[in-house]
């Protein structure tokens, strides 16, 4: 298996700002659309060199939607942008009832997603929104773990025929994937092969899964880690085959564990493998004002408190 290692960090909306200033230059039906958010978000460039395939709409996020929901009518691939609690809960009837119900193909990106939205605070911080999103029928929902993964899945579902949530977020993380990885859309990647134990990760809390398999090799305990960038359409094949082998697994999300990832994966070997989980998630909480990495530590969104979790699934293993 290859080895992850840290290129450096970087925030995963930088490249969701690269993918989509690719797009604007590589496929003349892209346009974007932006709720006042436009350097949060990297769509700068993008603006400037596309002046008459941007709009921004501001604090208006509704209208957003619905002009996204009009311009793919027409033909155009819309690709919105705003803060993750700004693309789904402030405007989850027009989602549901003009994109997803109508099944039009637009791109809702979502910047500054789960608690590493930091200082701003629970109002600003959604750990619901892949819940929301993953409930609506036809929904693609996409969470990317890393610089190189997000600006791949930005350029990516521009090929993709139907409504797709992109969620990325604000800090910079360590960028470890290859761009040569490639994107496809409900394919699971297996980072790291073992036979003890499964953890299944998604967006930030892949990296902190890599780093929890290393210290727990430590303890002579050999970890299966999987990269699961889309949450819906599920990759039951790869989950499966690997707690077929291990016999437990660990979800690891950042987000709330009810409606998560975590949940999507407690369903699937319920019905078909039944095996102990623990669950790394907020647990029915809002979060609070504080910086990323101190927000992640207390509410448990860490490498450490994966070790714990898969220390307690093996206690659980059969």
């Amino acid at each position: 298996m290859e080895k992850y290692i840290n290129q450096g960090s970087k925030d995963t909306r930088s490249g969701f700002g690269e993918g989509l200033t690719e797009l604007g230059r590589t496929n003349k039906e892209v346009v974007a659309l932006c709720a006042d958010l436009t350097g949060s978000l990297k769509m700068e460039v993008f603006a400037k060199e596309n002046p008459n395939r941007f709009f921004q709409t501001g604090i208006a996020e509704a209208n957003m939607i619905g002009l996204a929901a009009g311009l793919a009518t027409g033909g155009k691939i819309p690709y919105t942008g705003t803060f993750a609690n700004f693309s789904t809960g402030r405007v989850y009837d027009q989602i549901r009832q003009s994109v997803a119900y109508s099944n039009k193909n637009v791109k809702i990106c979502a910047s500054h997603a789960g608690i590493t939205l930091g200082e701003d605070g629970a109002t600003h911080q959604i750990l619901e929104d892949i819940g929301l999103m993953k409930m609506l029928p036809g929904m693609t929902v996409i969470n990317t773990c890393d610089f190189n993964q997000t600006k791949l899945a930005t350029t990516g579902i521009s090929n993709f025929d139907g409504p797709v949530y992109l969620r990325f977020g604000r800090p910079k993380v360590p960028n470890f994937t290859s761009v040569t990885d490639g994107f496809n859309i409900g394919k699971g990647i297996l980072l790291k092969e073992g036979l003890d134990v499964t953890i299944v990760a998604t967006g930030h809390l892949v990296w902190e899964s890599l780093e929890a398999s290393t210290e727990l090799e430590k303890k002579g305990i050999s970890v299966e880690v999987i990269n699961i960038h889309t949450i819906k359409p599920l990759d039951e094949d790869i989950i499966l085959e690997s707690v077929s082998k291990t016999g437990c697994l660990v979800s690891a999300e950042e987000h709330n564990i009810f409606g998560g990832l975590g949940e999507s994966i407690s369903r699937l070997i319920t019905t078909k493998f039944p095996s102990p989980q623990e669950f790394i998630g907020t647990r029915d909480t809002f979060g609070e004002s504080g910086t990323p990495s101190d927000l992640m530590n207390k509410y448990g969104l860490n490498s450490t408190s994966i070790t714990k979790s898969v220390i307690d699934v093996l206690k659980r293993k059969r």
